[in-house]
């Protein structure tokens, strides 16, 4: 499931292991450092590139893995 997947490089990445569905990333302490590192773990697990503008519209696991999901994010 991507949400599995993108929850566990969002906690990787902000080196937290008790991110839900609908924290948002900002919340969290993410910042654009650490949104590129995501951007990056995003194109080379899942195969996907999902724009920076798009990535601070959906700010939570569950919002990021809807756009994944959907025909939007192209593969690199």
């Amino acid at each position: 499931m991507i949400a599995d997947r993108v929850r566990a490089i969002w906690c990787r990445e902000l080196r937290r292991d008790d991110i839900a569905d609908d924290d948002d990333f900002f919340a969290l302490g993410g910042q654009s450092v650490i949104l590129a590192r995501i951007q990056g773990a995003f194109i080379e697990e899942l195969g996907v590139e999902v724009p920076i503008d798009q990535m601070f519209v959906h700010s939570t696991v569950s919002s990021i893995s809807a756009y994944i999901e959907s025909s939007d994010a192209v593969a690199p």
